[in-house]
């Protein structure tokens, strides 16, 4: 396997590293919702893109509180969970 002869300067570590750095990415303003938004790409928040409707976007004014998640499924899991140890022992 090849081995480098000789050690590598810091100096031109450093010169070679100098192109790894990297960019905040392109931001723009949408300008349907105002809401900041990469370029060139879908606005994440009302879904337009150049002007066009092209997503169906999800009511942003409801949170998720976990009000969903139902008792049954908690007891049915912990009732999979005994079943289970059961088995083992």
């Amino acid at each position: 396997m090849p081995v480098p002869k000789y050690r590598t300067s810091a100096s031109k570590r450093d010169m070679r590293r100098s192109h790894h750095a990297l960019r905040a990415p392109g931001l723009s303003v949408c300008p349907n919702c105002h809401e900041v938004k990469l370029s060139h790409v879908v606005c994440p928040s009302c879904g337009f893109y150049k002007g066009k409707q092209v997503l169906e976007t999800k009511s942003s004014s409801t949170s998720w509180d976990g009000s969903d998640l139902s008792s049954s499924k908690v007891q049915a899991k912990d009732e999979t969970l005994e079943d289970s140890s059961k088995k083992d022992s």
